[in-house]
Formats: C-alpha cells, sequence, structure tokens
C-alpha cells in the first residue's frame, strides 16, 4: 500500500469490519483516528523499543525522571518505555497489557491520548471482544514515515475525517483545505517574499489559528524549503479547537522533529494560546459562515477595549471570518508580516457603511494592509461548491504596491476532476498554479488582473431628505431649526464614490429628479465594500434579431424534416 487511496481504504475497511453493529458510522472516526496515529508512534520507535524499555528499567528507581536519557539516547523528543506496542500485545491480559502500553508513553504523548478521550471506546471494544480484533488489523499495515511520508500521511488523515465527516453531517470544511488551494495560498504568501527568506541563519515563524490537522502549516514549510532556502530555520505555530484534529496536528509535529508544544488547544478567539507572540507568516482557512454566538460575551467584551483585536468592530454572529483576520494582524511584527486566509464571499461585501463588517474593511484598506485578492473556481471544497477567495494581507507591501489593491480573477483556472469527492469536482493544476503565481508577481493589468487605488473600493452613504407637505401640497416648516421638516417616508440614501465630489454628484444626480431634496452631511458615513463581480465584468453585445430568426428558420426546417421521416414511417 502506496498511496493515500489504498491506505484510506484499508483503514477504512478496518472500521468497517470491526465496529459495524457495535459503533454507529459517525462513531467511527473517534475510535479510528487515535490508533491510526498510535500505529504510526510505534513504527517510529519500534526500532529502538527494547532498548528503551531497558533504559527505563535501568534508571527509573535512580533518578526522578529519565526521560532526558531516554531523549537523547533514542534521538527523538517522544517515546514509550513499556515492553509492549500494538505489534506485541496478545489476546491475554489484554485490558492490563494496553492500559499500560499506553501508560508508558512521554508525557507528551499521553497529552495526545487525553484529548482523544480513547477510555468509552477502548471500554465498549473490550467488553464486547473487539479490542484484540482492532489491534490485530492494525499490526498488517507499516506507517512509518520512511514508508508513508509525511505528505502522504496528512492526505491519508484527511480522506478519513471527510468520511468520517459525512457519516456525522459535520462540515469538513472545518477540518481541512484541499491541498491544490492550500499550495497556491502558500506560493503567494511565500513567493512574494523570497528576499527575507534567503540567506544563512534565518529563522522564521509560520502561524495558523485554525491549524487543523496541520496541513498549512507543512505544506507551507515544504514550499518555503523546496523554492527558497532549505536551511531556514522555520518554526510552526497553531491553534485549533477540536480535540481529536488538536491531537492528530501534534502528534505529526512529534514525528517530524517539530516543536509539540508550539501546538495548542482551544479557541483562538476567546482562548488565545499566544498572547503577546508575532509571527512572521500567518495562514488560515476559518470555517465558512459559522457562528461565533457561543464566544460573543468574550469577544465584545474585548471589543470596547481599545488596545483589544476587535476594537475596531464586531462582525453578525452568524459569521465569525473578520474576526479571525483581525486576530492575526494583532500579531503582525512591526518589521513586517504577510498573511494568508481563504474567505468565502461574505467578507467582501457584507454589511453597510458603519457596520461592523464595514468598518473592518476600511480599518485593513486605509491602513493600506490589503495587497491582493483571488477569486478562486466554485467546487473546489469538499464540502461545498460556493465560491471562496484568497486575501493577502500584509503591513509591508513592496513600493510599487503601495496604496494599491490586486484583484485576480482565477475562476478560470482549473482542472476537472475524474472522481468527484464530496463537493469537489474541481482542482488547480501545479501549472495553474504557476501561471497565477505570474500574474500575481507581475503586478500588471489584464482581463484577469485589475490594480486599484485603495480609496476606489471606499464609499461615503449620504441620507438624502425631502421635505414634508400638507394636504395642500405646501412644505411643512420646522419653526426652531427653521428648516424644512424632513419626510421619513420619502428618505433616500446615495453611496458615493469617495473619488467622487459629494456636492457635485448631489446637483447631477439627484437634484434634476427630485429638486427640493436636501442633503443630511452630519449623517454620513465611509464605508468600504469590494464588489468581485462587478470589476471583472465583460459586456457581451445581445444577439441581432437577423441572428435569431435565422436560428430559428433553421429550427424549423430541421423539426420539418423530421416530421415527414416520421409520417414516411
Amino acid at each position: 500500500m502506496n498511496t493515500h487511496q489504498e491506505i484510506s481504504s484499508f483503514i477504512w475497511n478496518v472500521a468497517d469490519d470491526v465496529l459495524r453493529g457495535l459503533f454507529k458510522q459517525h462513531e467511527y472516526g473517534d475510535v479510528i483516528l487515535p490508533f491510526v496515529v498510535l500505529r504510526r508512534l510505534d513504527c517510529v520507535l519500534e526500532p529502538q523499543k527494547d532498548e528503551v524499555h531497558a533504559l527505563w528499567n535501568q534508571y527509573k528507581d535512580k533518578i526522578d525522571d529519565p526521560t532526558p536519557i531516554i531523549q537523547s539516547f533514542i534521538g527523538l523528543n517522544f517515546f514509550n518505555y513499556s515492553q509492549f506496542d500494538l505489534s506485541r500485545l496478545t489476546a491475554n491480559s489484554l485490558k492490563l497489557n494496553f492500559q499500560n502500553y499506553l501508560n508508558g508513553y512521554s508525557k507528551n504523548v499521553l497529552e495526545i491520548i487525553d484529548n482523544f478521550q480513547l477510555e468509552k471506546p477502548v471500554d465498549k471494544l473490550l467488553k464486547n471482544n473487539r479490542l484484540y480484533l482492532l489491534i490485530s488489523k492494525f499490526k498488517g499495515i507499516d506507517l512509518h514515515p520512511d514508508v508513508v511520508n509525511n505528505h502522504t500521511m496528512g492526505l491519508v488523515f484527511e480522506e478519513l475525517l471527510r468520511k468520517f465527516s459525512e457519516m456525522s453531517n459535520e462540515t469538513s470544511g472545518e477540518h481541512y483545505t484541499p491541498r491544490d488551494v492550500v499550495k497556491l495560498l502558500v506560493s503567494f504568501v511565500f513567493g512574494e517574499n523570497r528576499d527575507d527568506l534567503m540567506g544563512e541563519g534565518k529563522i522564521r515563524s509560520i502561524y495558523d489559528p485554525c491549524c487543523g490537522t496541520g496541513g498549512m502549516l507543512t505544506i507551507g514549510k515544504e514550499w518555503v524549503v523546496e523554492n527558497t532556502n532549505p536551511n531556514i530555520d522555520l518554526r510552526l505555530y497553531g491553534q485549533e479547537l477540536n480535540p481529536q484534529t488538536y491531537s492528530i496536528c501534534k502528534s505529526d509535529m512529534l514525528i517530524t522533529a517539530e516543536n509539540p508544544s508550539n501546538i495548542r488547544l482551544g479557541s483562538s478567539l476567546s482562548e488565545d494560546q499566544f498572547q503577546g507572540f508575532r509571527f512572521d507568516y500567518m495562514i488560515t482557512n476559518p470555517p465558512f459562515g459559522v457562528s461565533w454566538k457561543s464566544e460573543q460575551e468574550f469577544v465584545v467584551s474585548e471589543s470596547q477595549n481599545p488596545n483589544g483585536r476587535f476594537f475596531v468592530g464586531t462582525p453578525r454572529s452568524s459569521d465569525g471570518s473578520l474576526l479571525f483576520l483581525q486576530h492575526m494582524i494583532s500579531k503582525m511584527e512591526p518589521r513586517g508580516s504577510r498573511i494568508g486566509v481563504v474567505f468565502n464571499g461574505s467578507p467582501l461585501f457584507t454589511g453597510d457603511a458603519g457596520s461592523g463588517e464595514s468598518e473592518i474593511r476600511k480599518w485593513i484598506i486605509e491602513n493600506d494592509w490589503l495587497e491582493t485578492i483571488v477569486a478562486l473556481p466554485d467546487q473546489l471544497f469538499f464540502n461545498t461548491g460556493i465560491s471562496t477567495y484568497i486575501w493577502i494581507v500584509t503591513n509591508n507591501k513592496k513600493p510599487h504596491r503601495k496604496g494599491k489593491v490586486q484583484l485576480i480573477d482565477a475562476t478560470g483556472f482549473h482542472g476537472t476532476m475524474k472522481k468527484s469527492l464530496g463537493s469537489k469536482r474541481k482542482f488547480i493544476t501545479d501549472s495553474q498554479r504557476e501561471s497565477l503565481l505570474e500574474i500575481y508577481q507581475s503586478f500588471k493589468e489584464s482581463e484577469v488582473s485589475k490594480i486599484y487605488p485603495n480609496e476606489y473600493f471606499g464609499f461615503t452613504k449620504v441620507t438624502i431628505e425631502r421635505p414634508q407637505r400638507n394636504e395642500a401640497g405646501k412644505v411643512i416648516m420646522d419653526k426652531k431649526k427653521k428648516q424644512p421638516k424632513a419626510d421619513s417616508s420619502l428618505r433616500d440614501y446615495e453611496r458615493i464614490p469617495l473619488q467622487t465630489d459629494i456636492d457635485a454628484y448631489f446637483e447631477k444626480e439627484v437634484l434634476p429628479h427630485v429638486p427640493d431634496a436636501w442633503m443630511e452631511t452630519d449623517k454620513n458615513k465611509v464605508g468600504y465594500e469590494i464588489n468581485f463581480t462587478k470589476y471583472f465584468y465583460q459586456y457581451k453585445p445581445l444577439r441581432s434579431l437577423h441572428e435569431i430568426t435565422q436560428d430559428l428558420l433553421r429550427l424549423e426546417e430541421e423539426s420539418d424534416g423530421l416530421m415527414a421521416k416520421l409520417i414516411g414511417q
């Protein structure tokens, strides 16, 4: 078994063979995923298993903690001092020996096991004589990194998560992002900043506040190492809300010799585990359209603090996407950071002038942090066919990009999958990704690339009033203000582009139609939105009447011929 499809299929069949009738299908993941992790850890530790067991017994009564000695001996930051692993367990004394096996892991692995919450599933397997059957099945697969590399293993976990999520009616989009999308995102984040990544002794950080199984972090590091600097010290940080995917991510960091303490559990919005940290690069795909009501009290409270992450504004509680972007902006290095985030369409335009969403967009654009937005093809994700967008945000734009935003229409850059995976029917090829990176880096206008000044996306929302009139049609005056009373039923609003003079617009576009109108300028509000479709709209002239007539005549002739054949029969 070499491909991720073969390995995933094997593991899925194990689940179906062993768990069917005992667990509901939506519970399979709670049992299978931790055993996949345990088997992979076992495969890494197996060559030095006996030496570690002997070392532990040699030093356990002589020093308080033999951990440093064992870690130094095996060259890994995790171990298991038990005489057992999954391949050495037998049906005899299984309950006791399995518990001894789990307890033999180092503390960093025990924390992973605790978050998998294995106790109840294992008890159920034991009571129904299925635990040894499950263990014996996993003995048949070698998951050592030399056999199944980290890229393939990541695909295995993602495929299993997708299947388990479908069974439980969860959204697999909360767990991971398709790799073709991740590769495009990281190429934009890192490809524009190669100079910062080159050179000896470079230390840089990558952070994902919704890291899932860690796919974005590992792919980001792989891209940098392969395309810029193989010797860079690139440190990975992540936070994840879901204990299961957090455990998978942390175990992967253990195996790949990353620092597992840099992966932390909890909500990035209400339980920020990296307060005070600054990061060089940040990449994420927050869940699309997910409510933040459960964290509303905390977020709203922080939004009242001028030094808080959310002081500029909060979006409606039904979609917390922009909160994650604010969270990442708060962690930008003063010397310069780059952020890549995947959103659905909502953050582009939801919210009128003065709303939380508009105020957040205004804050980002007026600070000249928004560099690029890329419109992706639809049907790229496994759990939704909706349109998605990559935002690139930075506080260190190159001189030729300052004061400008580049929009790229990548909706036509895709191939078609031979077989759909959930809602995913399209993918971005390697050559298409390279083409898009070239379009981005060239910073030139074309059919698929538009460049606008920051203020182009802003507008002033102006309140237009008209006077109340009595039954005789005469204007009713406000005696105190010595001006006409406004008729609220006739009130209207105009959205005037920031680049347009408000008074001139009013005289040209409003007064010719309603000469008695006036502007309530003290109610003016500045808003920002990004109407992506409008910027790339291409007018297609309607067909001429002559062309339509000719088509109808042709169809009529064809139908007459068909009728003649039918009647002739």
